[in-house]
């Protein structure tokens, strides 16, 4: 079965593999990006009869309610991501973070359907003794984390919605980023083949990019047995610290050279473990090890040699 997508935000990092995928599906999708960053990340998908694009903001209700019409699934992904960027723009964060999916959730119809990303950032400081799982109590620290909770509420108050609760995610895009965990130390090994670490024994888990664009179409095809819920999106086998991370890195390079000192501070304290168990409990299961994305990644960067796909 096919259907109308709207997804604002669509020529970003997640954006530009996740409508390539849903054009494949037979879907017919429209962005709104503000194409902030200048990308270019869409042409290919220009010459499906099933695309289309809008350059706009994706907090303009009257600019977004005349799209929204015809959208069966609505996929909000413009954000400003991570809490670097945000903190450099607190009002553009709550604005486009909470406040254009609050507009989203009022402009929708009843039947309309809403599958939103979030992040594992609203566990905060965590626990590494037992795993956060969707019943864990929200904990957000940084503003970044903060709105994207606000926002998961607002949705799934509203219903019709499912929330992905993604780990931190990695791999190659179209539309690349650089400031990401592993994508920044895979970088790192590869142009410096050094790096220096802060808080190395704080944990988390991550997501290959690719299969974050694989759960939205999951929920899609199963929305009605997972709507008016969040899951965790993540490899169960990779909730690694950062020293654990940059081995994986050195098992691909092994003249990659690490080492831990207190010279900075992650603003979200993100330290924790994460349980993916509810979501593949329907079905989902990610198709990417992290191994597969550090080999992925250091090919990329034989490519990319500046760091203009930074978000901050």
């Amino acid at each position: 079965m096919s259907f109308d997508v709207l997804v604002t935000g669509g020529a970003g990092y997640l954006g530009s593999m996740l409508v390539p995928a849903l054009l494949r599906a037979g879907h017919r999708v429209t962005v709104v990006d503000n194409f902030m960053f200048r990308q270019t990340t869409l042409l290919d998908c220009c010459a499906h009869p099933g695309f289309d694009v809008f350059k706009g903001d994706a907090r303009d209700e009257r600019f977004l309610a005349p799209l929204l019409k015809k959208a069966d699934y609505v996929i909000p992904l413009a954000a400003l991501v991570g809490a670097p960027l945000c903190d450099k723009d607190a009002i553009g964060t709550v604005t486009t973070n909470r406040d254009a999916v609050a507009s989203l959730a009022k402009l929708c119809s009843k039947t309309q359907r809403i599958i939103l990303p979030t992040t594992n950032s609203g566990y905060g400081a965590g626990n590494k003794e037992s795993f956060c799982t969707e019943d864990t109590p929200l904990n957000p620290i940084s503003l970044y984390g903060r709105t994207k909770v606000e926002a998961e509420k607002i949705a799934l108050d509203r219903g019709e919605a499912i929330s992905l609760r993604l780990a931190t995610v990695f791999g190659m895009s179209p539309r690349p980023r650089l400031d990401l965990l592993v994508n920044d130390f895979t970088y790192r090994a590869v142009k410096d083949r050094f790096i220096v670490v802060f808080e190395g024994h704080f944990k988390r888990n991550y997501i290959h990019i690719a299969d974050v664009a694989r759960a939205f179409m999951h929920a899609m095809d199963n929305f009605e047995t997972m709507k008016n819920s969040p899951y965790n999106v993540g490899l169960s086998d990779a909730n690694l610290s950062k020293l654990e991370l940059c081995d994986r890195i050195k098992q691909e390079l092994p003249n990659f050279v690490y080492m831990s000192a207190p010279v900075g501070e992650d603003p979200d304290k993100r330290d924790y473990i994460v349980s993916n168990e509810k979501l593949e409990k329907t079905g989902f299961a990610p198709s990417r090890s992290l191994q597969d994305g550090i080999r992925e990644l250091i090919k990329g960067f034989k490519i990319i040699t500046n760091n203009r796909y930074a978000n901050a």
